[in-house]
């Protein structure tokens, strides 16, 4: 395999002492786990964080090898990770497909979606304007890995009733998609990012979910 291709960063981990793993979702080819020599330096640093996306070369000789990677920004989400709520959305948007879809299986819709949300995340005046989307995202992740039905945007503009559909939507998640990885400590380490964008959400909108 050898692609070149925009790629959503979605998860990356130390390898050595100065090279990544990332976990890189493209329209055509899904989930790739790409090996990214010099990932830790100065000058990749800034472009392999999870939400930005990128012009991704990927070389693997086999199928059931690592690839290996070479990434250039093409939009960084850098600006709004000093946010603390945005922070926490882009951070639950990339965390959820690396953690639950399978490698090498396309999902265009999924990919289309995870862009089409963290512009919204990072457009949006406040967290009215993407919550429901999101919503609608993780559903659309159930629907494609064969659970629920269709992905469609909670049918209300009510704070109260978006945010009871997210936490819906956050129970299906757990019970469908993380409760067989093999790993719970996994699942909840995934959960907890969910978690703590739950927790942000409730601090800055206040008991009153009007208001936001």
């Amino acid at each position: 395999m050898h692609i070149r291709t925009p790629a959503l960063i979605c998860a990356v981990r130390p390898h050595g002492e100065t090279a990544v793993i990332a976990r890189l979702l493209t329209a055509d080819h899904g989930l790739v786990a790409g090996y990214v020599a010099g990932g830790r330096g100065r000058q990749l640093r800034p472009v392999l964080i999870p939400g930005n996306v990128v012009d991704a070369e990927i070389d693997a000789r086999s199928p059931n090898r690592l690839a290996w990677a070479r990434v250039e920004l093409m939009q960084s989400r850098g600006p709004w990770l000093s946010e603390p709520l945005p922070a926490a959305a882009i951070g639950w948007t990339t965390v959820l497909p690396a953690a639950v879809l399978p490698e090498r299986h396309p999902y265009p819709a999924i990919y289309d979606a995870a862009l089409a949300l963290l512009d919204a995340i990072c457009l949006a005046p406040s967290a009215r304007g993407w919550i429901g989307p999101l919503a609608g995202f993780e559903r659309l992740v159930l629907r494609e890995l064969g659970y629920g039905g269709q992905a469609v945007r909670p049918e209300t503009d009510n704070w109260a009733g978006l945010m009871a559909a997210f936490d819906r939507s956050g129970v299906q998640i757990e019970r469908y998609l993380l409760a067989d990885r093999g790993a719970a400590d996994k699942g909840a380490d995934v959960m907890t990012a969910r978690a703590l964008l739950r927790e942000r959400l409730r601090r800055m909108t206040g008991e009153n979910w009007g208001q936001t």
